[in-house]
Protein backbone atom coordinates (compact mmCIF):
# COMPACT_ATOMS: atom_id res chain seq x y z
CA UNK A 1 0.00 0.00 0.00
CA UNK A 2 1.11 3.62 -0.39
CA UNK A 3 3.35 4.74 2.43
CA UNK A 4 3.35 7.64 4.81
CA UNK A 5 6.36 9.94 4.77
CA UNK A 6 9.76 8.37 5.40
CA UNK A 7 11.86 9.94 8.12
CA UNK A 8 15.06 9.06 9.93
CA UNK A 9 18.76 8.42 9.76
CA UNK A 10 20.54 5.22 8.64
CA UNK A 11 24.09 3.95 8.54
CA UNK A 12 24.51 2.83 4.95
CA UNK A 13 24.84 -0.97 4.55
CA UNK A 14 28.38 -2.18 3.88
CA UNK A 15 29.50 -2.02 0.27
CA UNK A 16 29.15 -5.36 -1.49
CA UNK A 17 31.99 -4.77 -3.94
CA UNK A 18 34.49 -3.85 -1.21
CA UNK A 19 33.29 -6.72 0.99
CA UNK A 20 33.97 -9.32 -1.73
CA UNK A 21 37.41 -7.87 -2.42
CA UNK A 22 38.38 -7.65 1.26
CA UNK A 23 37.78 -11.38 1.66
CA UNK A 24 39.53 -12.33 -1.58
CA UNK A 25 42.60 -10.12 -1.09
CA UNK A 26 42.82 -11.12 2.55
CA UNK A 27 42.89 -14.78 1.51
CA UNK A 28 45.67 -14.12 -1.03
CA UNK A 29 47.76 -12.02 1.36
CA UNK A 30 50.46 -12.88 3.87
CA UNK A 31 49.27 -12.32 7.43
CA UNK A 32 45.93 -11.61 9.09
CA UNK A 33 43.41 -9.16 7.64
CA UNK A 34 40.80 -7.71 9.98
CA UNK A 35 37.57 -6.52 8.37
CA UNK A 36 34.90 -4.35 9.97
CA UNK A 37 31.55 -3.38 8.47
CA UNK A 38 31.49 -6.40 6.12
CA UNK A 39 28.18 -6.77 4.33
CA UNK A 40 26.87 -10.11 5.60
CA UNK A 41 24.70 -10.80 2.59
CA UNK A 42 24.32 -14.21 0.95
CA UNK A 43 26.56 -13.20 -1.96
CA UNK A 44 29.39 -12.09 0.31
CA UNK A 45 29.03 -15.07 2.65
CA UNK A 46 29.38 -17.38 -0.34
CA UNK A 47 32.67 -15.67 -1.18
CA UNK A 48 33.79 -16.13 2.44
CA UNK A 49 33.01 -19.85 2.22
CA UNK A 50 34.90 -20.12 -1.06
CA UNK A 51 38.04 -18.49 0.35
CA UNK A 52 37.90 -20.82 3.36
CA UNK A 53 37.57 -23.80 1.02
CA UNK A 54 40.68 -22.53 -0.81
CA UNK A 55 42.74 -22.68 2.38
CA UNK A 56 42.32 -19.28 4.05
CA UNK A 57 41.43 -19.03 7.73
CA UNK A 58 38.10 -17.16 7.65
CA UNK A 59 36.35 -16.37 10.94
CA UNK A 60 33.45 -14.16 11.99
CA UNK A 61 34.27 -12.40 15.25
CA UNK A 62 31.19 -10.18 15.61
CA UNK A 63 28.53 -8.32 13.66
CA UNK A 64 30.26 -7.33 10.43
CA UNK A 65 33.65 -8.18 11.97
CA UNK A 66 35.78 -10.87 10.31
CA UNK A 67 39.38 -12.02 10.27
CA UNK A 68 41.07 -13.67 7.31
CA UNK A 69 44.35 -15.51 7.79
CA UNK A 70 45.91 -15.39 4.35
CA UNK A 71 47.62 -18.10 2.33
CA UNK A 72 50.47 -15.92 0.96
CA UNK A 73 49.10 -16.81 -2.48
CA UNK A 74 49.41 -20.57 -1.90
CA UNK A 75 45.80 -21.62 -2.29
CA UNK A 76 44.64 -25.18 -1.67
CA UNK A 77 42.56 -27.37 -3.97
CA UNK A 78 39.01 -27.33 -2.56
CA UNK A 79 37.33 -30.59 -1.61
CA UNK A 80 34.04 -29.67 -3.30
CA UNK A 81 32.75 -27.28 -5.98
CA UNK A 82 32.86 -23.60 -5.02
CA UNK A 83 29.21 -22.53 -4.90
CA UNK A 84 28.64 -18.78 -5.41
CA UNK A 85 24.85 -18.86 -5.33
CA UNK A 86 23.66 -15.75 -7.17
CA UNK A 87 26.92 -13.76 -7.09
CA UNK A 88 28.44 -12.80 -10.43
CA UNK A 89 31.00 -10.60 -8.68
CA UNK A 90 32.10 -13.40 -6.37
CA UNK A 91 32.51 -16.08 -9.02
CA UNK A 92 34.22 -13.88 -11.62
CA UNK A 93 36.71 -12.35 -9.21
CA UNK A 94 37.58 -15.68 -7.61
CA UNK A 95 38.06 -17.23 -11.05
CA UNK A 96 40.79 -14.65 -11.59
CA UNK A 97 42.28 -15.05 -8.13
CA UNK A 98 42.50 -18.85 -8.48
CA UNK A 99 43.47 -19.05 -12.17
CA UNK A 100 47.24 -18.98 -11.65
CA UNK A 101 47.41 -20.64 -8.24
CA UNK A 102 48.21 -24.08 -9.61
CA UNK A 103 45.10 -25.68 -8.11
CA UNK A 104 42.08 -27.36 -9.67
CA UNK A 105 38.63 -26.00 -8.87
CA UNK A 106 35.02 -26.17 -10.02
CA UNK A 107 32.80 -23.08 -9.96
CA UNK A 108 29.01 -23.41 -9.68
CA UNK A 109 26.02 -21.20 -8.90
CA UNK A 110 22.26 -21.09 -8.74
CA UNK A 111 19.95 -21.19 -11.77
CA UNK A 112 20.16 -17.44 -12.32
CA UNK A 113 23.96 -17.26 -12.09
CA UNK A 114 24.30 -20.35 -14.28
CA UNK A 115 22.51 -18.50 -17.08
CA UNK A 116 24.94 -15.57 -17.08
CA UNK A 117 27.90 -15.21 -19.50
CA UNK A 118 31.33 -16.26 -18.20
CA UNK A 119 33.39 -16.13 -21.40
CA UNK A 120 33.98 -12.43 -20.82
CA UNK A 121 36.21 -13.60 -17.94
CA UNK A 122 37.38 -17.03 -19.06
CA UNK A 123 38.48 -15.85 -22.53
CA UNK A 124 41.12 -13.37 -21.26
CA UNK A 125 42.13 -15.77 -18.48
CA UNK A 126 42.56 -18.53 -21.07
CA UNK A 127 44.72 -16.11 -23.09
CA UNK A 128 46.93 -15.82 -19.99
CA UNK A 129 47.32 -19.61 -19.88
CA UNK A 130 44.41 -20.65 -17.65
CA UNK A 131 42.74 -23.97 -18.46
CA UNK A 132 38.99 -23.44 -18.05
CA UNK A 133 36.20 -25.66 -19.30
CA UNK A 134 32.70 -24.16 -19.25
CA UNK A 135 29.21 -25.23 -20.21
CA UNK A 136 28.90 -23.32 -23.48
CA UNK A 137 30.40 -20.26 -21.83
CA UNK A 138 28.37 -20.59 -18.64
CA UNK A 139 28.61 -22.31 -15.26
CA UNK A 140 29.58 -24.84 -14.16
CA UNK A 141 33.20 -24.05 -14.99
CA UNK A 142 36.19 -26.25 -14.24
CA UNK A 143 39.76 -25.05 -13.84
CA UNK A 144 42.73 -27.35 -14.26
CA UNK A 145 46.11 -26.45 -12.68
CA UNK A 146 47.53 -23.62 -14.76
CA UNK A 147 50.59 -21.41 -15.07
CA UNK A 148 49.93 -17.87 -16.26
CA UNK A 149 51.77 -15.17 -18.16
CA UNK A 150 50.92 -11.49 -18.38
CA UNK A 151 48.53 -10.09 -20.97
CA UNK A 152 47.78 -6.76 -22.62
CA UNK A 153 43.99 -6.57 -22.79
CA UNK A 154 41.16 -4.19 -23.65
CA UNK A 155 37.80 -5.57 -22.40
CA UNK A 156 35.11 -5.46 -25.12
CA UNK A 157 32.54 -4.36 -22.51
CA UNK A 158 32.98 -1.90 -19.64
CA UNK A 159 33.09 -4.28 -16.69
CA UNK A 160 34.81 -3.93 -13.33
CA UNK A 161 34.39 -7.67 -12.84
CA UNK A 162 36.36 -8.50 -15.99
CA UNK A 163 39.08 -5.97 -15.18
CA UNK A 164 39.35 -7.24 -11.62
CA UNK A 165 39.56 -10.90 -12.62
CA UNK A 166 42.46 -10.13 -14.98
CA UNK A 167 44.32 -8.05 -12.38
CA UNK A 168 43.88 -10.71 -9.70
CA UNK A 169 45.18 -13.33 -12.11
CA UNK A 170 48.09 -11.01 -12.89
CA UNK A 171 49.28 -11.30 -9.30
CA UNK A 172 50.37 -14.89 -9.98
CA UNK A 173 51.33 -14.45 -13.65
CA UNK A 174 54.85 -14.10 -15.02
CA UNK A 175 55.48 -10.65 -16.49
CA UNK A 176 53.36 -7.55 -16.93
CA UNK A 177 49.57 -7.59 -17.04
CA UNK A 178 48.01 -4.49 -18.58
CA UNK A 179 44.31 -3.64 -18.78
CA UNK A 180 43.11 -0.73 -20.94
CA UNK A 181 39.68 0.72 -20.12
CA UNK A 182 38.10 3.01 -22.73
CA UNK A 183 35.54 3.85 -20.02
CA UNK A 184 36.62 3.83 -16.38
CA UNK A 185 34.65 1.36 -14.26
CA UNK A 186 34.56 1.12 -10.48
CA UNK A 187 38.15 1.04 -9.28
CA UNK A 188 37.90 -0.74 -5.93
CA UNK A 189 40.24 -3.51 -7.01
CA UNK A 190 43.03 -1.08 -7.92
CA UNK A 191 42.55 0.90 -4.69
CA UNK A 192 42.49 -2.19 -2.50
CA UNK A 193 45.41 -3.90 -4.25
CA UNK A 194 47.51 -0.83 -3.42
CA UNK A 195 46.31 -0.96 0.20
CA UNK A 196 47.40 -4.61 0.36
CA UNK A 197 50.89 -3.62 -0.79
CA UNK A 198 50.68 -4.48 -4.48
CA UNK A 199 52.94 -2.66 -6.91
CA UNK A 200 50.33 -1.33 -9.35
CA UNK A 201 50.34 1.59 -11.76
CA UNK A 202 47.11 3.37 -12.71
CA UNK A 203 47.16 6.04 -15.41
CA UNK A 204 44.02 7.98 -16.31
CA UNK A 205 43.41 9.87 -19.52
CA UNK A 206 40.01 11.58 -19.51
CA UNK A 207 37.33 8.88 -19.48
CA UNK A 208 39.91 6.10 -20.01
CA UNK A 209 42.46 4.37 -17.80
CA UNK A 210 45.36 1.95 -18.12
CA UNK A 211 46.32 -0.34 -15.23
CA UNK A 212 49.58 -2.27 -15.05
CA UNK A 213 51.04 -4.71 -12.59
CA UNK A 214 53.94 -7.13 -12.88
CA UNK A 215 53.78 -10.58 -11.33
CA UNK A 216 54.26 -12.63 -9.46
CA UNK A 217 53.49 -10.58 -6.33
CA UNK A 218 52.50 -11.49 -2.78
CA UNK A 219 50.11 -9.19 -0.96
CA UNK A 220 50.47 -8.07 2.66
CA UNK A 221 47.51 -8.22 5.02
CA UNK A 222 45.89 -4.98 6.18
CA UNK A 223 42.79 -3.87 8.05
CA UNK A 224 39.68 -2.96 6.02
CA UNK A 225 36.81 -0.80 7.29
CA UNK A 226 34.11 -1.29 4.65
CA UNK A 227 32.33 1.91 3.53
CA UNK A 228 28.61 2.11 2.81
CA UNK A 229 27.20 0.80 -0.48
CA UNK A 230 25.94 3.51 -2.87
CA UNK A 231 23.88 0.97 -4.82
CA UNK A 232 21.97 -0.25 -1.76
CA UNK A 233 21.66 3.29 -0.36
CA UNK A 234 19.89 4.31 -3.57
CA UNK A 235 16.64 2.63 -2.55
CA UNK A 236 16.10 4.73 0.59
CA UNK A 237 17.26 7.86 -1.26
CA UNK A 238 14.78 7.44 -4.11
CA UNK A 239 12.01 6.36 -1.72
CA UNK A 240 12.43 9.66 0.13
CA UNK A 241 12.50 11.70 -3.08
CA UNK A 242 9.22 10.29 -4.45
CA UNK A 243 7.21 9.91 -1.22
CA UNK A 244 5.60 13.22 -0.17
CA UNK A 245 6.82 14.78 3.09
CA UNK A 246 9.87 12.51 3.40
CA UNK A 247 13.38 13.33 4.61
CA UNK A 248 16.02 10.61 5.04
CA UNK A 249 19.73 10.79 5.91
CA UNK A 250 22.28 8.06 5.16
CA UNK A 251 25.76 8.14 6.66
CA UNK A 252 28.99 6.52 5.54
CA UNK A 253 28.00 6.24 1.85
CA UNK A 254 31.01 5.65 -0.41
CA UNK A 255 31.90 8.76 -2.41
CA UNK A 256 33.79 7.31 -5.35
CA UNK A 257 33.50 9.00 -8.77
CA UNK A 258 33.02 5.58 -10.36
CA UNK A 259 29.99 4.95 -8.13
CA UNK A 260 28.22 8.31 -7.81
CA UNK A 261 26.49 8.51 -11.17
CA UNK A 262 23.05 8.18 -9.59
CA UNK A 263 23.62 11.13 -7.24
CA UNK A 264 24.73 13.27 -10.18
CA UNK A 265 21.73 12.18 -12.26
CA UNK A 266 19.18 12.78 -9.50
CA UNK A 267 20.58 16.27 -8.95
CA UNK A 268 20.14 17.01 -12.66
CA UNK A 269 16.52 15.87 -12.25
CA UNK A 270 16.02 18.46 -9.51
CA UNK A 271 16.31 16.20 -6.49
CA UNK A 272 16.61 17.81 -3.07
CA UNK A 273 19.90 16.22 -2.03
CA UNK A 274 22.42 17.51 0.50
CA UNK A 275 25.85 15.88 0.52
CA UNK A 276 28.45 16.38 3.25
CA UNK A 277 31.90 14.74 3.44
CA UNK A 278 32.53 11.88 5.83
CA UNK A 279 35.64 9.99 6.98
CA UNK A 280 37.84 7.94 4.63
CA UNK A 281 37.24 4.18 4.81
CA UNK A 282 39.25 1.46 3.03
CA UNK A 283 40.98 4.13 0.97
CA UNK A 284 37.63 5.53 -0.16
CA UNK A 285 36.01 8.85 0.64
CA UNK A 286 32.56 8.69 2.22
CA UNK A 287 29.65 11.10 2.42
CA UNK A 288 26.47 11.77 4.36
CA UNK A 289 23.49 12.10 2.02
CA UNK A 290 20.17 13.71 2.97
CA UNK A 291 17.27 13.25 0.54
CA UNK A 292 14.04 15.25 0.73
CA UNK A 293 10.79 14.73 -1.20
CA UNK A 294 11.14 16.61 -4.48
CA UNK A 295 9.44 17.40 -7.75
CA UNK A 296 11.68 15.69 -10.31
CA UNK A 297 11.96 16.43 -14.03
CA UNK A 298 12.83 14.09 -16.89
CA UNK A 299 16.28 14.33 -18.47
CA UNK A 300 18.53 12.50 -20.93
CA UNK A 301 21.14 10.53 -18.97
CA UNK A 302 24.54 10.49 -20.73
CA UNK A 303 25.38 7.01 -22.00
CA UNK A 304 28.97 7.38 -20.78
CA UNK A 305 27.66 7.60 -17.22
CA UNK A 306 26.30 4.04 -17.32
CA UNK A 307 29.40 2.31 -15.86
CA UNK A 308 29.20 4.61 -12.80
CA UNK A 309 25.63 3.59 -12.03
CA UNK A 310 24.91 0.36 -13.88
CA UNK A 311 23.26 -1.28 -10.85
CA UNK A 312 21.11 1.75 -10.10
CA UNK A 313 19.09 1.96 -13.33
CA UNK A 314 16.05 0.05 -12.01
CA UNK A 315 15.64 2.43 -9.07
CA UNK A 316 16.46 5.43 -11.30
CA UNK A 317 13.63 4.31 -13.57
CA UNK A 318 11.31 4.36 -10.56
CA UNK A 319 12.38 7.95 -9.83
CA UNK A 320 11.77 8.78 -13.50
CA UNK A 321 8.24 7.37 -13.27
CA UNK A 322 7.37 10.07 -10.71
CA UNK A 323 9.13 12.85 -12.64
CA UNK A 324 7.54 15.44 -14.89
CA UNK A 325 8.47 14.75 -18.49
CA UNK A 326 10.50 12.05 -20.22
CA UNK A 327 13.74 10.43 -19.05
CA UNK A 328 15.88 8.74 -21.71
CA UNK A 329 18.56 6.29 -20.56
CA UNK A 330 20.90 5.00 -23.33
CA UNK A 331 23.99 2.77 -23.11
CA UNK A 332 22.32 0.01 -21.10
CA UNK A 333 23.32 -3.14 -23.03
CA UNK A 334 25.07 -4.48 -19.91
CA UNK A 335 21.72 -4.62 -18.08
CA UNK A 336 20.71 -7.52 -20.29
CA UNK A 337 23.51 -9.66 -18.76
CA UNK A 338 22.71 -9.13 -15.09
CA UNK A 339 20.85 -11.46 -12.69
CA UNK A 340 18.03 -11.24 -15.22
CA UNK A 341 17.45 -9.23 -18.37
CA UNK A 342 17.28 -6.25 -16.05
CA UNK A 343 16.38 -3.84 -18.85
CA UNK A 344 13.18 -5.68 -19.79
CA UNK A 345 12.47 -6.48 -16.15
CA UNK A 346 12.62 -2.81 -15.21
CA UNK A 347 10.30 -1.87 -18.06
CA UNK A 348 7.86 -4.59 -17.06
CA UNK A 349 7.65 -3.52 -13.41
CA UNK A 350 6.84 0.05 -14.48
CA UNK A 351 4.27 -1.00 -17.10
CA UNK A 352 2.53 -3.20 -14.53
CA UNK A 353 1.76 -0.06 -12.52
CA UNK A 354 0.58 2.01 -15.46
CA UNK A 355 3.80 3.83 -16.40
CA UNK A 356 4.43 4.51 -20.10
CA UNK A 357 7.80 2.92 -20.98
CA UNK A 358 9.75 2.10 -24.14
CA UNK A 359 12.80 -0.14 -24.52
CA UNK A 360 15.44 -0.23 -27.23
CA UNK A 361 18.28 -2.65 -27.74
CA UNK A 362 20.34 -0.75 -25.18
CA UNK A 363 18.03 2.00 -23.94
CA UNK A 364 15.09 2.72 -21.67
CA UNK A 365 12.65 5.63 -22.03
CA UNK A 366 10.30 6.47 -19.15
CA UNK A 367 7.47 8.94 -19.64
CA UNK A 368 7.01 10.31 -16.15
CA UNK A 369 3.57 10.66 -14.61
CA UNK A 370 4.65 13.39 -12.17
CA UNK A 371 4.29 13.46 -8.36
CA UNK A 372 1.33 11.35 -7.33
CA UNK A 373 0.69 10.40 -10.94
CA UNK A 374 1.68 6.71 -10.88
CA UNK A 375 -1.42 4.54 -10.60
CA UNK A 376 0.33 1.51 -9.12
CA UNK A 377 -1.40 -1.75 -8.37
CA UNK A 378 1.14 -3.76 -10.36
CA UNK A 379 3.01 -6.88 -9.42
CA UNK A 380 6.75 -7.08 -10.13
CA UNK A 381 7.98 -10.34 -11.61
CA UNK A 382 11.50 -10.38 -10.22
CA UNK A 383 13.07 -13.27 -12.15
CA UNK A 384 15.16 -13.82 -8.98
CA UNK A 385 16.66 -10.32 -9.32
CA UNK A 386 17.14 -8.53 -5.99
CA UNK A 387 17.31 -5.04 -7.50
CA UNK A 388 14.05 -5.50 -9.38
CA UNK A 389 12.41 -6.68 -6.16
CA UNK A 390 13.52 -3.66 -4.11
CA UNK A 391 12.72 -1.24 -6.94
CA UNK A 392 9.21 -2.66 -7.26
CA UNK A 393 8.61 -2.19 -3.54
CA UNK A 394 9.86 1.40 -3.60
CA UNK A 395 7.56 2.19 -6.52
CA UNK A 396 4.65 0.99 -4.42
CA UNK A 397 5.43 3.47 -1.65
CA UNK A 398 4.42 6.55 -3.64
CA UNK A 399 1.94 5.10 -6.16
CA UNK A 400 -1.78 5.55 -5.60
CA UNK A 401 -2.62 1.86 -5.33
CA UNK A 402 0.65 0.49 -3.97
CA UNK A 403 2.47 -2.42 -5.60
CA UNK A 404 3.70 -5.93 -4.84
CA UNK A 405 6.46 -8.32 -5.89
CA UNK A 406 6.36 -12.04 -6.55
CA UNK A 407 9.37 -12.96 -4.40
CA UNK A 408 11.60 -11.16 -1.91
CA UNK A 409 13.87 -13.99 -0.78
CA UNK A 410 16.72 -12.96 -3.09
CA UNK A 411 16.96 -9.48 -1.53
CA UNK A 412 19.17 -11.11 1.10
CA UNK A 413 21.84 -11.69 -1.57
CA UNK A 414 22.76 -7.99 -1.48
CA UNK A 415 20.83 -6.18 1.26
CA UNK A 416 19.74 -8.47 4.12
CA UNK A 417 18.70 -5.50 6.30
CA UNK A 418 16.49 -3.89 3.64
CA UNK A 419 13.18 -4.49 5.40
CA UNK A 420 14.57 -3.58 8.84
CA UNK A 421 16.08 -0.38 7.48
CA UNK A 422 12.86 0.64 5.76
CA UNK A 423 10.96 -0.07 8.97
CA UNK A 424 13.43 2.19 10.80
CA UNK A 425 12.39 4.96 8.40
CA UNK A 426 8.74 4.40 9.26
CA UNK A 427 7.73 2.08 6.42
CA UNK A 428 6.46 -1.45 6.96
CA UNK A 429 6.80 -3.28 3.65
CA UNK A 430 4.55 -6.29 3.37
CA UNK A 431 4.91 -7.74 -0.14
CA UNK A 432 1.99 -9.95 -1.09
Amino acid sequence: MPAKALSGRLKAPGDKSVSHRALILGALAHGETRITGLLESEDVLNTAKAMAALGAGVERTGAGAWTVLGTSGRLATPDAPLDFGNSGTGVRLVMGAVAGSGVAAEFVGDESLSSRPMRRVTDPLDAMGALFETSDGRLPARLSPSKLHGIDYTPPVASAQVKSAILLAGLSADGETCVHEPQITRDHTETMLAAFGASIDVRRDGPASTIRLTGPQTLTACNVDVPGDPSSSAFAIVAALVTPGSEVTLTGVMDNPARTGLIETLREMGAGLTVEPGPDMAGERTMTVTARASTLRGIEVPAERAPAMIDEYPILAVAAAFAEGTTFMPGLAELRAKESDRLEGTAALLRASGVDVETGEDSLTVHGAGPGGVKGGGRTITHHDHRLAMSGLVLGLASREGASVDDVAMIATSYPDFFAHMAGLGVQLEPA
